[in-house]
């Protein structure tokens, strides 16, 4: 068969395929519907964690390459609680230790991470529940955010625990308005405080998993003053630690491990109690997360496809009976096996692939509400989602088709045109 009689026999297939969803309508609503579901759930999650994972690598990024978390627990994937993990046991980090570590010579900055939640007020403005980060006066070393218009706290003002606040955008915006928030007072949790700046933050996934995101309003309040006049109270700190210029990174995580194991008084046999965590550790252990609910997905997607397959094969099963006698005079007219096999796969390929379009068109639906409804995640189809949904949509029309297609062309052309 030459190249031009295989296109118009595609051509013809698409066009019976479509004549037979208006026959069968209940039968093709559950075919599509079902591939539909199964394609819709992979694109939607493969949009979604592209997004996550673009505002992961944002985050990751803003805390500087070489940088690395102090933390009483690792990062681990878990789905529930895990009584025998022995990292429970470890002793939370202290102001102490943090300071001893700000003191290592190979160190530029140790930041020191709380945060809690109490109303804030301006006038007759009020917000019953606000976040706010207790931290050190260096954060801003180890944050790639703004602040603009006002500025920083200093260290001054922390050791004095000095009343001042910095706000997010989304807070000013709450709180004020338009207006320049500047050198005005709000109080927080019925304490005054003063507005010394405005801090922007283009942090995504990461910082909004636990409200610090520039979607939700919040502030940053020396961690002194949270602890003397707001009555923080904390079992102990997380740290963000950035190495000197020049320095190397693990040279400076095994200087800290070091002095962590002096001061806690840990034999080399005994393992760490604290857990020091890089960057390529978070994505590490992000990809392993989201890679374990796409398997999920997948799994979740492959029961609509094998709802769609089976309406492949009853909407097949159907219309190789009722053209039972064309199949014959095609036949008898010199049509080969081949060419009927071929004219009953295009269909069954065409029912799927129609499913699959509805089921990216709700995918890409579904990645613009997120998009808007959660600013930190960009969620976009990618590409190789929509190529990998379409080929995927092909092969179940192809795998679920094959039965119909092998039967209607095995048909014996005498049988099949005595058929009524």
């Amino acid at each position: 068969m030459n190249f031009f009689a295989r296109v118009f026999q595609t051509f013809q297939g698409i066009g019976i395929a479509l004549e037979a969803l208006r026959a069968n309508k209940v039968r093709a609503f559950l075919t599509i519907f079902g591939v539909a579901i199964g394609v819709f759930v992979v694109v939607a999650m493969a949009a979604t964690v592209h997004g996550m994972t673009r505002s992961f690598q944002n985050d990751v990024e803003s805390f500087g390459a070489t940088s690395f978390q102090v933390r009483r627990r690792p990062i681990n994937v878990s789905f529930g609680p895990n009584e025998d993990d022995p990292s429970r046991r470890n002793p939370p980090l202290t102001r102490d230790e943090a300071a001893m570590i700000r003191a290592l010579p190979s160190v530029a900055a140790v930041t020191e991470i709380w945060g809690d939640q109490k109303p804030f007020r301006y006038r007759d403005r009020a917000l019953p529940s606000v976040g706010y980060d207790a931290l050190s006066s260096e954060w801003m070393e180890t944050d790639k955010g703004d602040i603009s218009p006002g500025r920083n706290f200093s260290a001054q003002e922390e050791a004095a625990a000095a009343r001042v606040v910095i706000i997010n955008d989304t807070l000013k915006s709450r709180l004020f308005g338009e207006s320049d928030p500047i050198g005005k007072q709000i109080t927080i949790d019925d304490q005054p405080f003063t507005v010394i700046g405005v801090y922007h933050t283009t942090a995504g996934f990461l910082k909004s998993m636990d409200g610090r995101g520039p979607d939700r309003p919040r502030g940053i309040i020396p961690m002194t003053t949270a602890r003397r006049h707001l009555n923080l109270w904390t079992r102990g700190v997380m740290l963000m630690v950035k190495p000197r210029d020049g320095t190397v990174q693990a040279d400076v995580m095994d200087e800290v491990t070091a002095a962590l194991r002096g001061t806690r008084g840990l034999r080399p046999s005994q393992p760490n109690t604290f857990a020091l965590v890089t960057s390529d550790r978070m994505m590490e252990t992000f990809d392993k997360l989201f890679g374990t609910l796409f398997i999920i997905g997948l799994s979740l997607s492959a029961v609509g496809l094998l709802v769609g397959g089976v309406g492949v094969v009853a909407i097949m099963m159907i219309s190789v009976t009722e053209r039972t006698r064309e199949i014959g005079v095609r036949k008898a007219l010199g049509a080969t096996k081949a060419t009927i096999l071929w004219q009953f796969l295009v269909e069954a390929i065409t029912l799927t692939c129609i499913g699959a379009s509805v089921g990216l068109l709700l995918g890409w639906g579904a990645a613009a509400i997120i998009r808007n409804l959660f600013e930190s995640i960009p969620a976009a189809v990618p590409a190789g989602a929509v190529v990998s949904a379409l080929v995927v949509s092909a092969l179940t029309g192809v795998a679920f088709g094959m039965v119909p297609a092998v039967r209607a062309a095995k048909l014996d052309p005498v049988e099949a045109l005595r058929y009524e």
